[in-house]
């Protein structure tokens, strides 16, 4: 299939400068969070994550979207390592120690029995907010063409919106990371190849899509 007919079936028309352009005149950004052992603190901190969490939430006068990715953890670089120390060891006990002890993570992780999650913050934006000077969200049948001015525009809208997220989401105690161009595009192929993006296999990035 060539690419111009994969497009086709893709939401998004083009991603560049960590700004998703969807086909239908929206944008969307996307924030890497990190994640806290809840369990682990005191009944006082919990309370106190749960307060300005809410609080967030509540502050919020536009949608968006959690999206939690749960996979198997890709450790395929230690695994090289691993076969590389079994080849080079020279004393037979520990090389066959090394090849059991690499054969048994291999098990593991195969029955799927290491996780790892990452946690996203999908922020939108839409062309007709910039229309609208109320601020409210009115979307005509046929909108208006892009302009330099109008994208650029509606990119600020989209990275303050951000920033006010990622505000919002440190105090609660978590990190936040915008994703780069590549990195959503690496996120989108990997949503739809799980099984190779476990094993760390990448393709190589269209220029096209982040033009």
């Amino acid at each position: 299939m060539s690419f111009s007919s994969t497009q086709n079936f893709l939401q998004f028309s083009q991603i560049k400068e960590g700004v998703m352009m969807l086909k239908n005149k929206a944008f969307r950004g996307i924030l890497m969070v990190s994640s806290v052992n809840f369990d682990l603190k005191s009944e006082d901190e919990q309370n106190a994550i749960i307060y300005q969490f809410q609080s967030f939430l509540n502050s919020l006068d536009f949608s968006c979207q959690i999206v939690v990715q749960s996979r198997r953890l890709n450790i395929t670089g230690y695994f090289d390592k691993l076969k590389e120390l079994e080849e080079k060891q020279e004393n037979e006990l520990l090389k066959i120690q090394t090849a059991e002890y690499r054969k048994f993570i291999e098990g593991m992780v195969s029955r799927g029995t290491i996780m790892t999650k990452q946690f996203f913050f999908v922020v939108p934006y839409s062309f007709g907010e910039g229309l609208d000077r109320g601020g409210a969200l009115k979307l005509s049948p046929k909108l208006p063409s892009f302009t330099d001015e109008t994208i650029k525009r509606c990119k600020e809208q989209l990275m303050q919106r951000m920033e006010f997220v990622a505000i919002g989401l440190r105090r609660c105690g978590l990190n936040i990371v915008p994703l780069t161009s590549p990195e959503m595009i690496e996120l989108f192929w990997g949503l739809h190849h799980p099984r190779e993006a476990e094993f760390g296999y990448y393709p190589e990035i269209i220029p096209e899509l982040i033009k």
